[in-house]
């Protein structure tokens, strides 16, 4: 094999991967998957997709190795491929929020209308964790927070929370998480919580960047 022909082989292939992530909604079940494994049905339901159109993008992560299928009786279970799916994605956002400032305008202008500008990040939940009086809020559905949670969260699923506020108390600080920067389920929770006189800040990430950055070091 000439060097050319090697070259041109080794990026072909490379460019097929980003293609299969060149889509709105394939990179929006990437980050969906990267809180847990989901049928193709749940697929579809959280993405506002028709199954078969839910299908047709899976298939195409799958033939890229971006995912892998779990096979449970009639029903086929999907979820990353590795961590490094992960951390692909977790990349993309960041150069995306580098490189295209209206990314960044979108989320401030949703953010502001929440009363949630002011994030709490990874390193700044360490030091606040210490104190008794914060407590770690985890809005996302019960099923994300079963397969993997950040430690000493508690999970009041925002759609919950409105009738659960009896279970807070006012004198804690209340830090909200949800799948990540791009969610607006912790946005949902701050701008109820704050609005019933309750003292809340969400977290600018959400577990997958947790897990990444310090799930191995036992942080918390």
């Amino acid at each position: 094999m000439q060097k050319r022909e090697f070259k041109d082989q080794v990026y072909t292939i490379l460019a097929q991967l980003v293609k299969a992530m060149a889509n709105a909604h394939r990179l929006e079940i990437i980050d969906l998957l990267s809180q847990g494994e989901r049928s193709v049905e749940e697929i579809a339901n959280e993405t506002h997709m028709s199954v078969a159109n839910a299908s047709q993008h899976l298939q195409m992560l799958k033939q890229s190795n971006l995912l892998q299928i779990r096979r449970e009786g009639k029903f086929i279970y999907y979820r990353l491929a590795n961590t490094n799916v992960l951390r692909l994605w977790k990349d993309l956002r960041a150069i995306g929020m580098d490189s295209f400032a209206e990314i960044g305008r979108l989320v401030k202008d949703y953010r502001g209308a929440k009363n949630s500008l002011d994030a709490v990040n990874l390193e700044e939940l360490v030091t606040r964790m210490e104190s008794r009086n914060v407590v770690l809020l985890d809005v996302r559905p019960e099923q994300e927070f079963e397969a993997g949670h950040i430690p000493k969260a508690i999970n009041i699923p925002v759609d919950q929370l409105a009738t659960r506020l009896q279970e807070l108390s006012k004198s804690k600080q209340y830090i909200a998480y949800c799948r990540g920067i791009f969610c607006v389920f912790a946005d949902e929770a701050v701008q109820l919580l704050s609005a019933k006189g309750y003292k809340a800040r969400r977290l600018e990430e959400g577990y997958p960047d947790w897990k990444l950055k310090f799930a191995a070091k036992d942080i918390l």
